[in-house]
């Protein structure tokens, strides 16, 4: 049993630390977001530690030592990382950083536009950021425009639509100020 925790944990590792990238990626790109949100990772890597540590007791050979210690060692530093990323998440959200302003939905209810305004008190500006909701937790930023604090939407046909006077096809995937 314990050779299935060496290897289960350092596979769901790699499955998990690639997750965590496409996260990271799918942020700075402003593409769809697919990975599961921040404490759903970090409940998997604290789940893969546990099973690392269990895998720590496999000492059949060489390579599986190894493995195991770098699987432990790779999910505790992945751990700390996402509870540093949560409670960092936590507290901005608890600080007004983003403030969600208006849901719309499409004619034919096919797109569901999130709205939030941030502001970054004295020391930046303000502005306002559209999402487009996805199946599940899936979502895209698609919309972010600077010194601007309400938002006017009017939709022009189930795929096009006006925001601010700015028109965007969302089935051709159309964003503005990313």
């Amino acid at each position: 049993m314990n050779k299935q925790y060496n290897l289960g944990s350092f596979y769901l590792l790699l499955a998990l630390a690639a997750l965590v990238g496409y996260a990271i990626y799918s942020n700075i790109n402003h593409m769809w977001l697919v990975a599961p949100p921040n404490y759903i990772l970090l409940l998997g890597s604290l789940c893969i530690l546990v099973l690392a540590i269990k895998g720590l007791k496999y000492k059949e050979n060489r390579l599986a030592r190894i493995r195991s210690w770098i699987t432990v060692a790779f999910s505790s530093l992945l751990s700390l990382a996402l509870i540093i990323t949560v409670i960092v998440t936590f507290l901005a959200s608890t600080m007004g950083a983003s403030v969600h302003i208006k849901t719309a939905s499409s004619p034919d209810e096919s797109y569901t536009l999130e709205f939030y305004r941030w502001n970054a008190g004295a020391a930046g500006s303000l502005g306002i950021r559209g999402e487009i909701n996805g199946a599940l937790w899936t979502k895209k930023r698609f919309y972010y425009q600077v010194n601007k604090e309400d938002v006017n939407i009017t939709w022009e046909d189930e795929n096009t639509v006006t925001i601010n006077n700015h028109t965007l096809q969302l089935d051709k995937g159309e964003t503005y100020g990313y």
